[in-house]
């Protein structure tokens, strides 16, 4: 692993361009439900999906270069965000060696596709943006990390999928943490999803759940927020509401029947954790969940399998000793406007000032590096 700066961003996103699915699937069969971007009457662009319009703000996520412009045409958009060869640019700009990749339009974790109701258009659109991903940014460097989307169900397609992405390149697996909110399928606790968890732990990836991508367990704005404060109050529930997750797999029994399993929870930044991993322990021993069959504590599961990644944390850092060094991960989380792009080594150098020099590699890289192979 070549390392020019001491620094793995675990949480970017990529921002789909127009031609990625109009150039892999075919009209002939797909006709107008095939993404892509749509001028309106307006004179702006939108995202359709399967015929629908996609509820992104506008044509697309992108606060580094104006934060309080979102694009409203293609041609407004910064070619940071979407162009691989710009992108790179911007990394060194930003003192990144590496940067792991989450999608956009596709959804946080793959749910927009998630949500179609035919299985046969949404492994279409799911195997055209993991080939996309690998062609137009992993093949251009190796700094770049990709990760794959699946269908979410049947599983069938979903380790079809896992083992034909990791074979390309793939180095992790995103999947929404709540499946049962985009259509009628099991609840993700059910050992139908077992062949899921093999497939990542067997061949050594892991399994990411992004923030954000389970709507219904967050609280939706008030319509009296003005618009900016809207946005920051999506911002602060969307990272918080993986406590619901994490939970659910402290609980579940999976990690424990798949000790090897991998869980990264993405642009979770870390305060909460403390809280939550602490509670955790607590209500495990009043309840004396031991005698039913949890021989570790949370924090001693969370500690063998599971990953934070944050990106602001300063103060939050106070917390690492309850959640493990082993187990914290450092992005930028770029493009979005609460990004610390273009300024992120000062802000790792003022938040690690006091942090021991071992401890503040295994966050910033080491740490990443072991995850996915680097």
């Amino acid at each position: 692993m070549d390392l020019k700066y001491g620094f793995v961003s675990v949480d970017d996103h990529v921002l789909e361009h127009p031609e990625v699915w109009t150039s892999r699937m075919t009209r002939q069969r797909w006709g107008d439900r095939i993404p892509h971007v749509e001028r309106q009457p307006d004179g702006n662009d939108c995202w359709m999906i399967g015929g629908h319009r996609l509820a992104l703000p506008e044509i697309a996520v992108a606060g580094e270069k104006n934060r309080s412009l979102h694009p409203k045409r293609w041609e407004e958009v910064p070619k940071t965000v979407y162009s691989a060869p710009e992108r790179l640019a911007a990394m060194d700009a930003d003192g990144v060696d590496y940067s792991v990749l989450y999608p956009t339009v596709a959804g946080l974790a793959g749910e927009t596709f998630g949500k179609l109701d035919d299985p046969d258009l949404e492994s279409a659109c799911v195997q055209a943006y993991n080939d996309w991903l690998i062609e137009e940014w992993a093949n251009r460097s190796s700094r770049f990390v990709p990760q794959c989307i699946v269908p979410i169900w049947p599983m069938e397609r979903t380790v079809a999928e896992i083992k034909r992405a990791v074979a390309k390149g793939h180095k992790g697996v995103i999947y929404p943490a709540s499946p049962m909110e985009l259509r009628d399928v099991p609840h993700i606790n059910e050992p139908v999803y077992d062949p899921l968890w093999a497939a990542c732990a067997d061949l050594g990836v892991p399994l990411c759940f992004h923030a954000g991508a389970s709507p219904r367990i967050q609280l939706q704005p008030s319509e009296t927020f003005s618009p900016p404060v809207a946005d920051a109050f999506r911002g602060i529930i969307r990272s918080v509401s993986s406590i619901a997750v994490l939970a659910n797999f402290l609980f579940s029994r999976v990690l424990y029947r798949f000790p090897k399993l991998k869980v990264v929870f993405a642009e979770s930044s870390l305060g909460w954790g403390a809280y939550e991993i602490e509670y955790a322990d607590y209500q495990s021993d009043a309840d004396g969940l031991q005698s039913e069959g949890y021989p570790l504590k949370p924090s001693e599961l969370f500690q063998r399998q599971c990953y934070f990644s944050c990106w602001y944390d300063q103060n939050s850092l106070r917390v690492r000793r309850y959640l493990g060094a082993a187990n914290i991960l450092w992005a930028t989380n770029f493009p979005l406007v609460t990004s610390s792009w273009p300024n992120s080594r000062q802000k790792i150098d003022v938040g690690f000032a006091d942090i021991p020099e071992g401890e503040k590699r295994q966050m910033l890289w080491q740490n990443a590096a072991g995850l996915y192979g680097l």
